[in-house]
C-alpha cells in the first residue's frame, strides 16, 4: 500500500480551502477588466457596484428610513412635550430679559404673574401648532430630499479598496466560515476517497 494515498484528505482540504479563498478573493478582485486569454475577469462588486449602488438606494429610500415614520415619532404629543421646557425658557428669557431690554417701558407693567399667564398660553399655542408646523416641514424636506439619488451616487462614488474595506468590516467573521468550510468539505471528500480506495484495494 502506497503511504503516499493519506496525504490525499489533506490536499483535498487545502484545495478546498484555497478555491473557496479564491472565490472570496473574486468578489473584488481584479478591480479593473483585465483580459486573459480572450476572457474578461473583474471582481464582481467591482463590477456591479453601480447596480449595487441603485439597489441599496432603492432599499434605504423604500424600506429603511420613511419620512412619515420620522414624523409620526416626531408629532408624538409625549415627545413634543419634552420640547416644551426648553421652549418655556426660552420664552422666559425673552420675556424677563430680552422684551425688558427691547422695550423698557413696557416691562414695568409685566410682573410675575403676568410673565405666568403670558408663558401659559403661548406654550398652550405652541404646543397645538409644533404638530403642524413640523408636518409642512417634513413635507418640504421630503420633496426636496432625494435620499435614493444620494445613496446611489454615494456608494457608486465609493472606492473599490473602500468598498472591499467596508465589506471586510462586515463580513469577516462569514468569509472565514467560507474558507473553512471548504477545508472542511475537502478534508471529509478526500477522507471518503482514501476509504474508498482501500475497500477496492
Amino acid at each position: 500500500m502506497n503511504s503516499w494515498i493519506f496525504l490525499i484528505p489533506i490536499i483535498s482540504a487545502f484545495i478546498g480551502w484555497f478555491t473557496n479563498w479564491i472565490a472570496i478573493k473574486m468578489l473584488f478582485h481584479p478591480k479593473e477588466p483585465k483580459k486573459i486569454l480572450g476572457i474578461t475577469f473583474q471582481g464582481i462588486f467591482p463590477k456591479r457596484q453601480r447596480q449595487f449602488a441603485e439597489k441599496l438606494g432603492i432599499l434605504v429610500s423604500t424600506e429603511l428610513i420613511s419620512f412619515s415614520e420620522i414624523e409620526e415619532k416626531i408629532t408624538n404629543p409625549e415627545n413634543i412635550k419634552k420640547l416644551l421646557p426648553l421652549v418655556e425658557g426660552r420664552i422666559d428669557d425673552f420675556l424677563r430679559t430680552r422684551l425688558s431690554e427691547a422695550f423698557p417701558i413696557i416691562s414695568m407693567f409685566i410682573g410675575e404673574t403676568t410673565i405666568g399667564q403670558l408663558k401659559g398660553v403661548f406654550l398652550k399655542e405652541l404646543e397645538s401648532m409644533f404638530p403642524d408646523l413640523i408636518k409642512s416641514y417634513m413635507k418640504n424636506i421630503e420633496s426636496q430630499l432625494d435620499l435614493q439619488k444620494i445613496v446611489t451616487e454615494k456608494v457608486y462614488g465609493f472606492s473599490s479598496d473602500k468598498m472591499e474595506m467596508i465589506l471586510n468590516q462586515i463580513m469577516s467573521k462569514e468569509f472565514r466560515f467560507v474558507e473553512v468550510i471548504g477545508g472542511v468539505l475537502g478534508l471529509i471528500i478526500g477522507i471518503f476517497q482514501v476509504i474508498l480506495t482501500l475497500i477496492m484495494q
